[in-house]
């Protein structure tokens, strides 16, 4: 039996510094999970060095293997330059659905009331992130235009998986889009999700408009919550979400592309945050949400090896933080490398004591 290959999508700064510790985590001699890496450099320089055929040599290689994980990268600001990398991935790999979840990290206090996960399920393409912008007139006549587009196969996408998700996690599907502004545009997606509940009746349904789901949150009682989102609205609300448990590297982000039955195709995992250039060759950023990342792609590997390597780091991640081994963002004094080297501590207690007593 062949190894799987996992796609390693390199990127820039910190981004690529904390890559560099999640792939630490998923050495193979860590995780006891026979696993190829195939690389591809995607950063700024090498994305304008090859016009972007790097990020469409990558994106192929995803969809042959199923499997990802990518470091933060530079989207530049000049409409002329190479753009943003996320964007077209997740175009190039047939992305729909990105998922993010909020948790709460053992020992690090939320805000207000939240105890329970949140998860926000956005749309991966569609929507502000791919729209038509251009600008006419002169002075303070100057008109600034944007033609956005949704697809009814990319709702319906995300209103299943929200649902299919909700059920397995005894959440409520929570939330929605503002369609009484938008009946047409953001209509579409009401439409699916009302649809959605309709072949899922047993899932507890509360929708509301997003203005509303961002001030209810902050009363949330504790409940589990899921949360399907336009791109824009998703990308807003999911680093707010994150945040409210405590840090914007508490958890990791997954880019779903689904088969004809919503069944996971591709997955391609990583950190919610971008390249914090700040905190550059400081040896202190949080690589919590890359080292989550790399747990969370495992579980698409689907052996069981990779499954227990997945829990083991999951559970190790949130354990060091439990036993006050923390980096600055969390109040604690630990290197990003220290932190990495006590998750690599536990994943290989845990993965040997789990195989002395033969369980899962």
């Amino acid at each position: 039996m062949s190894k799987p290959t996992i796609v390693v999508l390199q990127g820039d700064q910190t981004g690529q510094e904390l890559l560099d510790e999640a792939l630490r985590v998923l050495d193979p001699e860590v995780i006891r999970c026979p696993l190829n890496f195939e690389t591809f450099d995607l950063s700024l320089e090498n994305r304008r060095k090859t016009k972007n055929e790097v990020v469409h040599e990558a994106a192929g290689r995803i969809k042959e293997t199923g499997l990802g994980i990518k470091a933060a990268t530079i989207t530049p600001g000049d409409p002329d330059d190479v753009g943003s990398p996320n964007a077209l991935l997740r175009e190039l790999i047939d992305g729909q659905v990105i998922l993010r979840t909020g948790r709460r990290i053992p020992s690090v206090r939320p805000m207000a009331g939240v105890h329970a996960p949140i998860s926000v399920v956005r749309m991966a393409v569609d929507g502000a992130y791919n729209a038509k912008e251009w600008r006419e007139g002169e002075g303070l006549d100057e008109m600034a235009y944007s033609t956005q587009r949704l697809s009814r196969r990319t709702c319906r996408a995300v209103a299943e998986f929200t649902f299919r998700y909700a059920k397995r996690n005894g959440a409520i599907v929570f939330g929605g889009p503002k369609f009484t502004v938008s009946p047409i545009y953001e209509g579409m997606f009401k439409e699916e999700l009302d649809a959605a509940h309709e072949r899922h009746p047993n899932v507890a349904y509360n929708p509301q408009l997003i203005d509303a789901t961002l001030a209810l949150l902050l009363e949330t009682s504790g409940e589990a919550l899921v949360i399907p989102a336009l791109n824009r609205d998703g990308d807003i609300l999911s680093d707010l979400v994150i945040k409210m448990f405590g840090t914007i590297a508490g958890a990791e982000s997954i880019i779903f592309s689904l088969n004809e039955d919503f069944d996971v195709k591709v997955a391609l995992t990583e950190a919610p945050h971008g390249t914090a250039p700040s905190l550059q060759g400081k040896n202190i950023a949080n690589p919590m949400a890359m080292i989550l990342a790399a747990g969370a792609v495992l579980r698409y590997v689907r052996t069981e090896t990779a499954s227990n390597a997945s829990r083991a780091i999951y559970e190790a991640a949130l354990e060091t933080v439990y036993d006050g081994i923390r980096t600055p963002d969390l109040g604690g004094q630990a290197s990003t490398s220290e932190f990495t080297n006590e998750v690599i501590r536990r994943v290989k207690g845990k993965l040997e004591v789990w195989d002395v007593l033969g369980e899962n």
